[in-house]
């Protein structure tokens, strides 16, 4: 099942095991013709954000940028990720358990908020988990190919 939200507004569900009421063909790349309750749509994807899960597509002539979230986003939101932003954050732990593929930045290193920090392989599905706010690391805990438990600290910010 995904979540779609349009132009930060309007919110859909898509069922994709369920919801045939539509056909759908590419007809060259990022370009799509669409059938849906008897009525023609040519669709075009204008820009890929594939790590946020966005996009900016043109239906018809009209520009809307769509946000994507997967059964997994949900679970991220379910075990805690989003409340990181709350407050002022001094350290990044493991939302869940797993194993550590990729490290994506250094000790020292100038990060922005939404920059991605490690990548978290969990449950045959690999996760980034990105900064939620501006900081600069202070402390690395963990390393590529570590396995880690959930709560477990990875980075420290200065």
């Amino acid at each position: 099942m995904l979540k779609a939200k349009v132009n930060n507004k309007y919110d859909f569900t898509i069922d994709e095991d369920v919801d045939k009421s539509f056909d759908m063909i590419e007809v060259k790349q990022g370009i799509f013709h669409i059938i849906k309750d008897n009525k023609s749509y040519s669709a075009e994807v204008l820009k890929t954000y594939h790590e946020e899960k966005n996009f900016v597509i043109r239906v018809n002539g009209n520009k809307y940028t769509v946000q994507l979230k997967d059964k997994y986003d949900h679970l991220l939101k379910e075990l805690g990720m989003e409340t990181l932003a709350a407050a002022k954050v001094k350290d990044i732990k493991a939302p869940m358990p797993g194993l550590v593929v990729d490290v994506r930045v250094n000790e020292a290193d100038e990060i922005k908020k939404g920059d991605a920090l490690v990548v978290l392989q969990a449950m045959k599905m690999e996760n980034i988990l990105k900064s939620p706010t501006d900081a600069v690391i202070k402390k690395i805990h963990i390393k590529k190919g570590d396995a880690i438990e959930k709560n477990q600290i990875m980075i420290t910010f200065a």
